[in-house]
């Protein structure tokens, strides 16, 4: 798990900032209640909710399961639902031994768990899911897309949901001129996002994490853009004060893009990765623009990418940022 050196800096100079809005409205004001916000901030947040669109997951079935030898059951496309009989059905389980051994941030075995408060809110561990109320099956959560071909919870520290945050940063690309570059196909001005490969997987990502027991999503959110992509953590006090102003500025307001299940390869029938996705645009260029890019934390490398359709991302990434160049009327 990342460290949490920069969380401690953050949170004495913007405060525990907290989230306001709803899902559907998709308005993320942070450091000041919506009613307060300014108007050019009210104004720039406009609804944006998921799609609802329903998919059949192929990330979380291939094989073998990443950091492993392990190898998933397979099946077609139409064998993923529940509600489709099986009965060949077997997937081995799988637990990897980083998780096993027990660290802080995951829940015990499934023969010690104990009294658990699934589909809600247990302790300081949110087990509630954006897909609604799923199944618990033989006393462990059922994952509510379908069959992944293994059981166990892989990689994932919790049982059922397993909830991160997605910062999507972007900004128009410019010419040497000045001039926000439109793509020769669409005509279609260009977006870029900052991008990180991924030190696991080798997979550009969106850089983004695990959201804390009793942490909220915006706190997560600037933490594990400031660890992956300003190399923060090893930033001098001076170099990390900095750091911290132009996180300030640039998560003062945000979009929120997308809300829920991630077709993720660490997913398996009983664990599974949820996100809240949210897009903080500078849309003039003099806030992001300025960030010294450094790798950091998880990430092996990081760099501005063109956003389009040729895209090929970590997880559900993709349609994240199909959401973002539909938002912002740009070239996909």
């Amino acid at each position: 798990m990342p460290s949490r050196n920069i969380v401690v800096a953050v949170s004495q100079v913007l405060g525990v900032l907290k989230v306001f809005g709803c899902r559907n409205s998709g308005l993320w004001c942070m450091g000041h209640s919506c009613s307060s916000a300014s108007t050019s901030v009210t104004q720039s947040c406009r609804a944006m909710s998921s799609d609802g669109i329903k998919f059949t997951h192929t990330k979380a079935r291939a094989s073998p399961y990443p950091g492993s030898d392990q190898n998933r059951q397979l099946f077609t496309d139409d064998l993923v639902s529940w509600d489709v009989d099986f009965p060949d059905y077997r997937p081995e389980e799988y637990t990897a031994p980083s998780v096993a051994k027990g660290p802080v941030w995951a829940d015990p075995p499934a023969d010690k768990l104990g009294s658990v408060k699934w589909n809600q809110l247990d302790g300081k561990v949110n087990r509630a899911s954006f897909t609604g109320h799923y199944k618990i099956v033989n006393g462990l959560p059922r994952n509510p897309i379908g069959r992944t071909g293994l059981t166990g919870r892989g990689l994932l520290g919790k049982w059922g949901p397993n909830h991160a945050a997605d910062p999507i940063v972007t900004r128009w690309k410019v010419s040497s001129s000045g001039e926000v570059e439109k793509h020769p196909a669409s005509g279609d001005p260009v977006l870029q996002f900052v991008a990180i490969r991924r030190g696991d997987s080798g997979d550009w990502a969106i850089p983004g994490g695990m959201v804390d027991a009793n942490e909220t999503v915006s706190i997560t959110l600037k933490r594990e853009f400031g660890e992956e992509t300003m190399n923060s953590l090893l930033a001098s006090p001076e170099e990390k004060k900095e750091i911290e102003n132009n996180l300030a500025n640039l998560f003062s307001h945000g979009q929120e893009v997308f809300r829920g299940y991630v077709d993720d390869p660490r997913n398996t029938d009983n664990a599974w990765m949820e996100t809240i996705a949210v897009n903080f645009h500078d849309e003039e260029g003099n806030s992001v623009a300025r960030f010294n890019l450094q790798a950091g934390d998880d990430a092996n490398a990081v760099t501005w990418m063109d956003v389009g359709n040729e895209l090929r991302l970590y997880a559900s990434h993709k349609h994240f940022l199909k959401n973002v160049a539909g938002l912002r009327k740009a070239h996909w």
